[in-house]
């Protein structure tokens, strides 16, 4: 019985700034991973962004969702440039595609890999999991603004905490802590938060009786930055809601030793629609068409595509390119204390993955 190589549709958005120079590496990777594992990737760009915003007043054409429904997974560069409103950038690309496709799950793995400076002068085996929820919570709709200009003018932002929300995130968070060192911190605020933050609690602790074999704790969120900057080998997953998972994401990227090389995965794991994978360090508006950015965020999210795709021996391979390359410690992009360039970075990665 012949068999004929798996195609994966892949639609690319670029973004701005340096989103549009950190994507060319990871594709490069992309396909040679496939060639060298028997399947094929497609690709379709759209050039949704900032710049399309500026001059149509939208990130993306009243259809856009539609027309990247139906592809296997999406590869994001970055989203955000001076001039438009960060909330206009979010708003109008990155949270109508989480929510549309149900990708209520980011994922971002924290490794303080070998050769990588950072400053940690002690780090041990860091290798944990942020588990944020990123459909709902504090970033809601819900709110306004009221006597706008005036003396007396205010806004309310309302959070909203679902028993269907705190429920997937906790049982998925506790699901991957089983197939790894078996433990579950969640982050709270129940001190000072009296409405939102019990609720997570309870339901936490629900799900959590639902496992026996799984440890867990609760830490509120100004005492766990401090623990995970103090002894970040101590945590092995962590979930926290929408706004907890993001600070203490970036947070950790940084402990790692740099954000640049920070991947992320925005997954519907039901798998009803496509998934988005992305480097966390934004556009940075300030070294973008210099050809310096750090490629390693981009390759290491598509790692995590492939995984996510099925394609578990291209994302290792993907992975230990990258690791190699960082290891050998001859290429260093400026962020990472050299002088190359965003493609002697990549090219190092390309060489480096095992045959």
């Amino acid at each position: 019985m012949s068999t004929v190589p798996s195609t994966y549709r892949v639609a690319v958005i670029p973004g701005d700034g340096i989103g549009a120079e950190v994507l060319p590496p990871a594709q490069q990777a992309l396909d040679l991973v496939a060639r060298r594992f028997g399947f094929s990737l497609e690709y379709d760009v759209f050039d949704w962004s900032c710049q399309r915003y500026a001059e149509t007043g939208a990130m993306m054409p009243a259809d856009g969702l539609d027309r990247i429904a139906g592809h296997d997974a999406i590869l994001l560069g970055a989203v955000g440039w001076p001039g438009v409103p960060d909330h206009v950038s979010l708003w109008g690309l990155l949270i109508p595609i989480r929510r549309q496709f149900r990708q209520y799950v980011n994922l971002r793995p924290i490794r303080v890999l070998e050769g990588l400076p950072g400053p940690l002068r002690e780090p041990g085996p860091v290798d944990f999991v942020v588990v944020r929820e990123n459909v709902e919570g504090e970033y809601s709709e819900i709110g306004g603004r009221l006597n706008r200009g005036f003396p007396e003018e205010m806004a309310v932002q309302e959070a909203v905490f679902t028993r269907a929300g705190v429920t997937r995130i906790a049982d998925y968070a506790f699901d991957l802590a089983s197939t790894r060192r078996g433990h579950v911190t969640s982050a709270t605020k129940s001190n000072g938060i009296v409405h939102t933050m019990p609720f997570w609690d309870e339901i936490v602790r629900e799900r959590a009786a639902l496992r026996p074999g799984v440890g867990w704790r609760q830490e509120h969120i100004d005492a766990l930055v401090a623990k995970l900057v103090l002894r970040p080998a101590d945590f092995d997953v962590v979930v926290g809601s929408n706004l907890f998972g993001d600070i203490l994401s970036d947070l950790a990227a940084a402990i790692a030793g740099s954000i640049g090389i920070a991947p992320a995965a925005n997954i519907n794991p039901e798998r009803e629609f496509p998934s988005m994978f992305e480097p966390v360090h934004g556009s940075a508006p300030d070294i973008a068409g210099q050809g310096v950015a750090n490629p390693l965020g981009a390759l290491w999210s598509a790692s995590m595509m492939l995984d996510h795709l099925g394609e578990q021996d291209a994302a290792a391979a993907l992975m230990t390119g990258i690791e190699r390359a960082l290891a050998d410690g001859a290429v260093r992009t400026p962020d990472l204390g050299g002088t190359d360039t965003t493609q002697d970075l990549a090219d190092a990665v390309l060489a480096a993955i095992p045959a």
